[in-house]
């Protein structure tokens, strides 16, 4: 898949494309259904999307909220068979006028041979631009311009529900509507290394900008993305604060079954599986320890019967 940040000086053999157009964070079941949409025989598959996401742009003190990082949004749609991103700097898109925006990105810059939105889609200055006005702009600059309906009937699949299901701690629940696993994908970064000294080394993450699930221990599934060591892992991982060490910003620790090597600066990525158990204080290292033996021998026994890809 190639990316491109920028709907200027588009090359010849990335125009013509059809495209879904929308946010895209985390390529849910109904961003799928717009991608099927928009697949047509013979031409490029695209995506056009923003960056920085227009909420964190109109709602900057707001709690975090994205389910993916951009660079885990990429990896996704690659997997669906994306040919094309252009992912766009909304504060160059953000002043233009509906009319400017269809005829300067999406036919002048872009070159889209299809455009496909869901049926709520607006665009433009003031959100002035509805799927009405994009068909009628797409007749005039010679684009066709197709809507995907909301899946899910009465209980449409969305972030904001699949937010929920991991606020709440059910991983499996927003598997069921993102048709994957929820996963954070990050390189692997240096930390206290105390899980070393207890006999549980783990590859850490940051979780900052991300929408924070229940905070607690987790059965995952780990894909090392590159290097030496690149293939799918089980194991087990801790997403909170450590209390029992008196830490207060969150992140992500892992410990990988059967493991061994560095993998520090590696890009990795966290598949969220099954909720254990939330986050505990002990009263010193021995039942901590216990406690850890107990959750990897939970999540060994739990992932032997899940499937890792997704």
């Amino acid at each position: 898949m190639r990316i491109f940040r920028d709907h200027r000086h588009i090359p010849a053999d990335a125009r013509g494309a059809s495209a879904a157009v929308g946010n895209f964070d985390g390529v849910h079941l109904g961003h799928q259904h717009v991608l099927d949409r928009a697949r047509r025989d013979g031409v490029p598959l695209a995506v056009v999307t923003f960056e920085p996401h227009p909420r964190e742009v109109f709602a900057p003190d707001a709690p975090p909220f994205r389910l993916t990082s951009p660079e885990a949004r990429a990896n996704r749609l690659a997997k669906l068979g994306v040919d094309l991103l252009f992912e766009l700097p909304f504060d160059r898109i953000m002043p233009l006028t509906a009319e400017a925006f269809m005829a300067d990105v999406l036919a002048g810059g872009l070159g889209l041979s299809h455009v496909v939105t869901g049926a709520d889609f607006r665009f433009g200055k003031g959100r002035a631009g509805d799927v009405a006005t994009l068909r009628d702009g797409g007749a005039r600059l010679g684009f066709d311009v197709s809507t995907a309906d909301l899946l899910g009937g009465s209980e449409p699949v969305s972030s904001t529900a699949i937010r929920t299901a991991l606020t709440e701690g059910r991983p499996g629940d927003a598997r069921a509507m993102l048709g994957h696993w929820h996963r954070i994908e990050g390189p692997v970064l240096h930390g206290e290394k105390r899980g070393r000294d207890l006999g549980y080394p783990t590859a850490n993450q940051s979780v900052d900008g991300l929408h924070l699930p229940r905070l607690g221990v987790y059965a995952v599934f780990v894909d090392v993305l590159s290097g030496p060591h690149a293939g799918t892992y089980h194991g087990v991982a801790s997403l909170g604060v450590r209390p029992m060490f008196g830490e207060n910003t969150p992140n992500l620790e892992t410990f990988l079954f059967d493991f061994t090597g560095d993998l520090y600066g590696t890009p990795i990525s966290t598949a969220l599986v099954e909720f254990l158990r939330p986050e505990m204080t002990f009263d010193g290292l021995p039942g901590l320890i216990a406690q850890m033996d107990d959750d990897s021998a939970r999540a060994r026994a739990i992932l032997r019967g899940e499937v890792a890809h997704g």
